[in-house]
């Protein structure tokens, strides 16, 4: 019932939107609507602490303490960026960026991004997981596009093609994972669930298994942002609307990271060698390093943290390659961090943007001084995500390191010189921009930003105290993939 709820909303929700979402009252419903996923998200929760993994609809639906870790997540942050949309895409309408049926697209698309996100995360059918991959691309390009700009439609092509192609890679693994498992399991669609596959998984080819993770690793890391397979990330985030490059950020890269672990659990199973995990360490690592060197010379602020998300993104990706339960609980923590810091930040920059009338950073200065509330917010969340102390995205990113430190200590000097950089790169330009001198007046009226202080006071509080309950679920979601 949980599960039927959680998908058949945001797909209702998405359905009203597209013929209702030019009304007043548009963005109201979509909140709602949001709201009602996250309280079913929350049941479904507490049903699997309480009872363990459940299937559903004969087991085309598996849900385990990792993916509803996800679950929960991804349905809090498309309700928080929900209630940040409101005032943000009115003001936008106002302005004559947007039109009143660009309106009813964005509405209508944002809840089909959420039913995709969803989908993809409560599958137990690999070739469904594929498909609601491809889903999400279309949506989100769709939104990407919204402002019919030059630059946003170029933005969006690089985008669709690059994702295109990179799901064409997942494509034919998934089809190579179908091929190992049908001289297993038989033909037919149980050939394809994962639970199924999980249970034979020492019996699958190991040739052909070698194969499909080398593609279904390129296919899905294309939506992760791993380098070198990341170009279309960057234009994405800077051209399209900023409640999209949250949700971007904060969720469908962690969409595209879970299909990936979830394929290596089953090669790890089948090879018996650490294949797996070695080439997510290598693209990981590859990824923190590029990135944060790329992120000094970036001008376009949304650009700037798009680069960091790809920085982010790769720090998870080694973690789950390097396996064991620390690395990889400090990984299912460092998803959640991430995924609320990084939200938050789009949200403050958002409105800063929004009230300069730019997103060139050396053009915004002295945010503290014309809207104070804007000012901290962004000034916290990029403290926060730079891992500084005592904020939980250092809890997560030193539970990574000292597991880099024990297990792959040859890693551990890049990681450093990485986190290094890339603190240096935001923190000398996120600085200037709120404590800088300008000569605006104090701006009127304050933005909306109880989503930004909600998620900062969240990280800030699993970075000093993570609940005895939240630690178990994750080490129980850790013990699963680990």
């Amino acid at each position: 019932m949980e599960i039927l709820l959680l998908l058949g909303i945001p797909l209702a929700g998405g359905a009203l939107l597209a013929l209702l979402g030019g009304r007043r009252w548009a963005p109201e419903l979509g909140v709602a609507a949001s709201f009602v996923t996250f309280l079913a998200a929350v049941a479904l929760t507490v049903r699997v602490i309480r009872d363990g993994p459940i299937t559903a609809l004969e087991r085309q639906f598996f849900i385990d303490s990792f993916n509803v870790v996800l679950v929960t997540l991804t349905t809090l942050v498309g309700f928080t960026t929900s209630l940040f949309s409101r005032p943000y895409m009115r003001i936008e309408a106002d302005r004559g960026k947007v039109t009143a049926g660009a309106l009813r697209l964005y509405y209508a698309m944002f809840q089909v991004f959420t039913f995709t996100m969803l989908l993809a995360l409560t599958t137990n059918n690999m070739g469904i997981l594929w498909v609601s991959m491809e889903a999400a691309t279309l949506s989100t390009v769709l939104l990407v596009s919204l402002y019919r700009t030059p630059a946003a439609i170029e933005a969006a092509w690089k985008y669709f093609i690059l994702c295109s192609v990179g799901i064409a890679q997942a494509l034919f693994g998934t089809i190579l994972l179908y091929f190992a498992a049908e001289k297993v399991l038989g033909s037919g669609g149980t050939a394809m669930l994962w639970t199924d596959l999980n249970q034979v998984k020492s019996q699958l080819e190991p040739t052909v298994m070698s194969l499909a993770f080398v593609f279904l690793l390129v296919g899905y890391g294309t939506k992760v942002g791993l380098v070198p397979v990341h170009n279309w990330l960057p234009d994405a985030h800077a051209e399209g609307p900023t409640p999209i490059s949250a949700v971007l950020s904060g969720l469908l890269l962690n969409v595209a990271l879970y299909a990936v672990v979830r394929c290596k659990a089953l090669t790890d199973g089948a090879l018996g060698t650490p294949f797996a995990g070695n080439l997510m360490m290598g693209f990981g690592l590859l990824s923190v390093v590029v990135a944060a060197f790329l992120l000094s010379r970036q001008r376009d602020i949304k650009r700037m943290f798009a680069y960091s998300s790809i920085e982010h993104m790769g720090l998870m990706t080694f973690a789950f390659g390097m396996g064991g339960a620390a690395a990889t609980f400090g990984a299912l923590l460092h998803m959640t961090m991430h995924s609320l810091t990084k939200s938050a930040i789009f949200f403050a920059v958002g409105h800063a943007a929004q009230k300069s009338g730019t997103q060139i950073m050396d053009d915004i200065r002295g945010l503290i001084r014309t809207n104070p509330t804007i000012g901290w917010g962004l000034m916290l969340g990029a403290i926060a995500i730079l891992g500084v102390p005592p904020f939980g995205v250092f809890a997560s990113e030193f539970i990574i390191l000292t597991a880099a430190m024990r297990e792959q200590p040859w890693a551990t000097p890049f990681l450093l010189v990485a986190l290094g950089v890339a603190f240096a790169a935001i923190f000398g330009k996120v600085q200037p921009m709120v404590f800088g001198e300008t000569t605006l007046p104090r701006l009127p009226h304050p933005p909306a930003l109880i989503p930004v202080f909600v998620h900062l006071a969240i990280v800030l509080l699993l970075g000093i105290y993570i609940p005895p309950y939240l630690a178990a679920w994750y080490r129980q979601a850790a013990a699963l993939i680990g």
